[in-house]
């Protein structure tokens, strides 16, 4: 487990949401290699909706660019090892 390794670059999530995010993300990078993006992802989104009801985005990789709109107190951005993470609840405005 690396959560005490990850940067957070920007969030208004709540902290314990925040180091469940990093724990998710850090079982997920045990779990599936770090060039497999997209399970790593699903992952982090599955765990998310299990916990906080479903709705949850999640982007991972090294180099992506996004734009969106969340519902607040729902957004966090970090690094992990050498990927971004990108998880968000979305919002229909």
């Amino acid at each position: 487990m690396l959560e005490g390794k990850a940067t957070i670059k920007e969030t208004d999530m709540p902290e314990k949401m925040q180091m469940q995010a990093m724990a998710s993300a850090s079982q997920a990078l045990d779990l599936y290699d770090v060039v497999d993006c997209i399970s790593i992802a699903a992952h982090i989104k599955k765990e998310f909706d299990k916990i906080y009801g479903s709705g949850w985005q999640c982007v991972v990789g090294s180099n992506f660019g996004c734009f969106f709109t969340h519902t607040p107190g729902t957004f966090i951005y970090f690094a992990l090892e050498t990927l971004n993470f990108l998880i968000f609840k979305g919002s229909s405005s």
